[in-house]
Parts: C-alpha cells; sequence; structure tokens
C-alpha cells in the first residue's frame, strides 16, 4: 500500500457534505458490501474506500470510507443514530464519522528545537495539514517570537528540575482541557506521566530522533557515529506510558556515510524529523491512522 501524498485540502466549502467513516470490528465475509448497502441506502456517495483485514481467518476487519451525503451538517444526529442501529448494533462493528470541514484542533508541545515545530506552523498555514493549531506550549521561551509570528498563542510554561513535574503537567492539562484534539510533541524533551495521559484523553503524537527501536534514549546521533551505521532516521509514533514504544506511524530513513561527522548526522536527521512528522500529523488529521494495539493500519 503506497504512502498518502502530502497535499493540500479542499477548501472547507467543497468538503461541506463530506465525511471520513471509520469501522473496525471481527472479520467475516460480506462486511464490506454491507457497510456500502447501508450508505447507498442513507443517499451517500462513496468517493474513496480502503479496507484491511488483519487476519482473514477471524482477525479483525479496518475500513476508512470517505463519503458525500447531502445534508450531512444538518442531518448529523439522525444519521449517527442510524449508523449506530445498522452498523454497530446491526453489525457488531464499531464505527466513527468525522466531517472532512471540520479541522482537527491540534496543541504543539515544544522545548527549545525549532525544526519540526516550524514545519508544522508552516504547513498549516499553507494549508497542507487540515488543522488548527490553538495553541503552542513549550518549557522554554526560545520559540516564542518564531510562533507569534504565525499568529499562533505561545505559552511558556517552565519544567522544574528534578522528577516532580507535577505541577508543570497541571498548568498544561489546564490549558488544554476541552481545547483540543489531539497533541503533538515536537521535541519537546519532558517525558510524560501516566497519570498526564489519562487526564489529557486525547491522542498524542511524538517524534523520536532515532530509527526506533534503534538508540533509544538521549545522544542518538552520537551513538549511531560511534556505531558506524550507514542509515540515519526518525519514527513518528502514539504516545503511551511505556516510553517511546507507542504504535509507530510513520518511519524514514537517509543514508550516511563514514565521513558525516555527527553533527551532519544532527543536521540531516532534523530533515528526516521534518517530514516524518509531518507526514504523521497530516495522516492523522485525515482520519487515515486506526490502532490496533501495539501497531496501527494507516490508510
Amino acid at each position: 500500500m503506497s504512502a498518502p501524498a502530502l497535499a493540500r485540502p479542499a477548501p472547507a466549502s467543497a468538503v461541506d457534505d463530506e465525511a471520513v467513516l471509520l469501522v473496525d470490528g471481527p472479520d467475516r465475509p460480506g462486511l464490506v458490501a454491507a457497510i456500502s448497502s447501508i450508505l447507498s441506502a442513507m443517499g451517500a456517495n462513496i468517493l474513496t474506500l480502503d479496507q484491511y483485514s488483519a487476519d482473514p481467518d477471524g482477525g479483525r476487519f479496518y475500513q476508512r470510507t470517505v463519503v458525500s451525503l447531502p445534508g450531512l451538517r444538518a442531518e448529523r444526529p439522525a444519521i449517527e443514530a442510524r449508523l449506530d442501529a445498522e452498523i454497530r448494533d446491526g453489525l457488531g462493528l464499531t464505527w466513527r464519522l468525522t466531517l472532512r470541514s471540520e479541522p482537527k484542533r491540534v496543541a504543539i508541545l515544544a522545548s527549545k528545537a525549532d525544526h519540526c515545530l516550524l514545519d508544522l506552523l508552516w504547513r498549516q498555514r499553507r494549508g497542507e495539514i487540515p488543522m488548527t493549531v490553538p495553541m503552542v506550549i513549550a518549557n522554554h521561551a526560545d520559540v516564542a517570537d518564531d510562533v507569534r509570528g504565525f499568529g499562533v498563542p505561545f505559552v511558556h510554561v517552565p519544567s522544574v528540575k528534578g522528577p516532580d513535574k507535577s505541577a508543570a503537567e497541571a498548568e498544561i492539562l489546564r490549558l488544554l482541557d476541552g481545547n483540543v484534539d489531539a497533541v503533538v510533541l515536537a521535541r519537546y524533551m519532558q517525558i510524560l506521566s501516566e497519570d498526564f495521559l489519562d487526564r489529557l484523553g486525547v491522542p498524542v503524537i511524538n517524534i523520536h530522533h532515532s530509527f526506533l527501536p534503534a538508540f533509544i534514549g538521549a545522544g542518538p546521533y552520537r551513538k549511531a557515529k560511534e556505531r558506524g551505521v550507514k542509515l540515519i532516521g526518525a519514527t513518528a509514533h502514539y504516545v503511551t506510558p511505556d516510553l517511546d514504544e507507542g504504535p509507530i506511524i510513520e518511519q524514514d530513513v537517509v543514508r550516511v556515510t563514514h565521513a558525516d561527522s555527527a553533527d551532519d548526522l544532527q543536521r540531516r536527521g532534523a530533515d528526516v524529523e521534518r517530514a516524518v512528522l509531518s507526514r504523521a500529523v497530516l495522516w492523522h488529521c485525515e482520519d487515515r491512522v486506526v490502532r490496533d494495539g501495539s501497531q496501527t493500519v494507516v490508510f
């Protein structure tokens, strides 16, 4: 399956009646036809349809369908009630419907490094990622002027030294509560507690500056140089309480040689980090990513 291209989304006015329907559940024959019949009976026009069966013999079934349905916004409660009755109750599947005209609200957490942060803000401003950025929160003020230059509110929430980050996490939770659909860690150099993730209640996407599971921890480019690697990479993944072990959304690599210094590796690695994180955030905002245990299905 080829990766989705980084493309500019259609203007909101052009997709007012378009939605993404995500369905998953136990696999069995005839599900694609059954779901298509339900949508057709509702008057929906199927624009694109992608499905994946994790195991044809009793595994899990996933489907992403983009539909056009006249009157979708006005009649959404009635449509969702019908989907509940026919897909959840009738077919025993879970489903989620999102309007393409409603971009995700994505807050960004950052530290001192600006390359991933500014790349996301630039792509959002150009309309390449269907999201709004209600705020950027950072534990250092270095990026404040650059963020405000994009017209995005910047909030400085310092992280005190030591293991107890509860005060900073409580302030971040206060700022984010009810205001965001997702959070992106754009090289935010703090470990988030399990309690924070539970209370936040929305997906969190992180960019890791190595090709996981290799070179976990501090100084990955120095470690890579010491090992004489010929490839360096980056990994975007969902955050879980297990450090750097969440479901992987996207990865990429670039070739290097013995002549590259650790600084060269870090510079080239930053380019990969930007590209990988932007693709992961785009696919999440387009509802292309479905979590499947410790893995993801990316349509």
